[in-house]
């Protein structure tokens, strides 16, 4: 069997005991994997090829390298076994409580289980115990809204749009426990914080404890506690637990994603003694995209590829990295596809919305604001894009009401925060927008983005030291992006820092970094000029001027560059280069027409050695 086809019966099992233990998402996300495998061309037919039509072009055009034949035919990968199913032994009552599961009465589909001992029933009996402490922190909401940011009304569960279990075991997992809220009503501060501990995830984490110490947990078990001991803040414990889950079984996603979770740093990464199964490649590619290093995770995906041909979540993760490397071309082009390929999609469009908003394309983002509300309206992504299309149109007021519906939806949802305090940011509402950035970085401390926004909003404030602190922070973790260092030379401009060196030196990282604003090569032109350094000034307004000519941009920076190197060169007495400069101003129709003729006519008074200058033959 080949290494596609050994991929593809293992997807195919995998599909099947991930559904069996109601863990819809990693049975969803295996099967979108299975799909993305490339067919044999001897089974090529109209019925197993339709999805796949289409993909093809974004894989031709956004790879680096064509690979031509499968990257795991090369490696040699751990074989796991195929778990053994302990149907015969409680198959009945496994069946009686699924059905509960799957209707979400998680109490009663545990106690259907409390007897029996077989490993997926314990599994299960465990997983539904777990998600109904999930499920009450949302029923708590219903009585106390205000733990809700921007809540006004209790959540009808019924006509919400839980259409499906995978939207279904999304919104749950998402959700606080029951006895925590409880405590937090009288214990937390503004931003929600508290230490307080879900005693009812102490006995679950006590009996999963005893089955991983006498050797009777399965893999959906090791899941399982290592979720439970992250809830409770043991990390370490947790991500060994996890190790050993995606270790024993590599096709549970869930377990691979919350491993990631758990992995903020390289070093935490490397140190992590996972087997060599291809399900690793999804994981690290995955993983080096969170921690920032998006190159490494770029050439994962594309490596991948060579066997994932024709998988959409592949090519969103590849539209990821490029939008983090602001390649903002390539991620349009790359959402276009994937919604012609798939027109129903909502996962990740909330990001295409961000691209269409940076690009300014109002009828593209009211297109797919439109497309994703008659999808369904009830997804945290939808409420995002509908928030972005409004803040194009400069309706701050409803682009924020959709944000709050969004966190409605979904209280940790980062992009909304975030997008809240932008929203906040162009209201003026300073106080706002820090609580909202404030949110942003307790769910997430690597969103350089909200510490971005922190830093405006306190720069606003007229705090330049608190501001410059924030930048910092936002550059340390995205040193890439020219906009940010662009900020922080700014807070050293202002007059209560006055720190010219520093700006130089970021606005020369900025101009580093790909400045698409052209912004700090004209900054450090006037700074070396203010500076008394001609000779720098020069060098830089030089180099501005052959952008603007390489970018065909006309404007005051243009005239103001003109000018000086026209009186530069004048100076040096490099009267050639300086009149080139001078009858280029001639072309301009303002003051620096006349600026220009002067010029010309004081370099004809102090030439020597050369013909006299008639400044009349150009025209008016």
């Amino acid at each position: 069997m080949n290494s596609k086809e050994s991929c593809r019966s293992e997807l195919r099992i995998a599909i099947r005991q991930l559904s069996d233990r109601c863990l819809y998402t990693a049975s969803k996300w295996a099967a979108e994997q299975l799909m993305g495998i490339e067919q044999d061309p001897a089974n090529f037919t109209p019925s197993n090829t339709r999805f796949q039509w289409g993909s093809s072009s974004i894989r031709r055009r956004f790879r680096t390298n064509e690979i031509t034949s499968t990257p795991i035919a090369g490696v040699s990968y751990v074989s796991t076994p195929v778990m053994e199913e302990d149907d015969a032994v409680d198959g009945d009552f496994y069946l009686l409580a699924k059905s509960y599961f799957d209707c979400r009465e998680y109490r009663r589909a545990a106690h259907v289980l409390r007897d029996q001992t077989g490993k997926k029933s314990v599994f299960l009996r465990c997983y539904a115990l777990y998600l109904h402490v999930k499920l009450s922190s949302m029923e708590l909401s219903h009585y106390y809204p205000r733990l809700v940011v921007g809540a006004t009304k209790s959540i009808n569960y019924a006509i919400i749009g839980l259409n499906t279990q995978y939207q279904k075991e999304a919104w749950y997992n998402e959700a606080g426990e029951k006895r925590k809220e409880e405590e937090v009503i009288e214990l937390e501060g503004p931003l929600g914080k508290s230490d307080s501990v879900n005693h009812e995830l102490v006995s679950l984490e006590r009996e999963l404890s005893t089955l991983r110490k006498n050797g009777s947990i399965d893999p959906f078990g090791l899941y399982l506690y290592g979720l439970v001991l992250k809830e409770k803040g043991s990390e370490n414990v947790a991500r060994t637990v996890l190790v050993e889950s995606v270790n024993s079984y590599p096709w549970n996603w869930n377990a691979w994603s919350e491993l990631q979770s758990l992995c903020t740093t390289i070093d935490t990464l490397n140190g992590l003694n996972l087997n060599n199964h291809w399900m690793k490649d999804f994981f690290l590619a995955s993983a080096y995209q969170e921690i920032r290093m998006h190159s490494e995770s770029l050439a994962k995906y594309e490596y991948l590829q060579g066997t994932f041909g024709y998988s959409n979540y592949i090519q969103a993760q590849i539209a990821k990295a490029q939008y983090s490397l602001r390649e903002f071309q390539q991620v349009e082009t790359i959402f276009e596809e994937l919604l012609r390929n798939d027109p129903y999609r909502v996962e990740d469009m909330d990001m295409y919305s961000n691209v269409l908003y940076a690009n300014e394309c109002s009828s593209a983002l009211s297109y797919l604001a439109h497309r994703v509300f008659m999808t369904d309206k009830y997804r945290p992504e939808s409420c995002c894009i509908i928030g972005n299309y409004y803040s194009l149109k400069g309706q701050h007021e409803k682009s924020v009401m959709y944000f709050r519906r969004a966190l409605k939806l979904n209280k940790n949802y980062l992009s909304a925060w975030t997008l809240m305090g932008h929203e906040y940011i162009e209201m003026k509402n300073t106080p706002a927008a820090v609580d909202a950035y404030r949110r942003a970085i307790d769910i997430n401390p690597c969103d350089y983005r909200a510490w971005y926004g922190l830093g405006q909003a306190y720069e606003m404030m007229g705090m330049p030291f608190y501001a410059l602190h924030y930048f910092r922070k936002s550059v340390f973790l995205q040193p890439n992006d020219s906009r940010l260092w662009i900020s922080m030379a700014h807070c050293y401009e202002t007059d209560q820092l006055r720190m010219l060196e520093e700006a130089i030196k970021c606005y020369r990282r900025a101009a580093n970094c790909n400045d698409r604003e052209a912004i700090a090569l004209h900054q450090l032109a006037k700074l070396q000029y203010e500076l008394g350094r001609p000779e720098e000034a020069a060098f830089y307004y030089k180099k501005d001027l052959e952008r603007m000519e390489a970018e065909e941009r006309e404007g005051p920076n243009m005239v103001e560059a003109l000018l000086y190197l026209a009186t530069y060169y004048k100076t040096q007495k490099r009267f050639e280069e300086a009149e080139v400069y001078c009858t280029r101003l001639l072309d301009f129709t303002g003051p620096e027409k006349e600026t220009a003729k002067s010029l010309l006519r004081g370099m004809r008074t102090t030439q020597s050695g050369f013909p006299s200058m008639d400044v009349e033959h150009f025209s008016p």
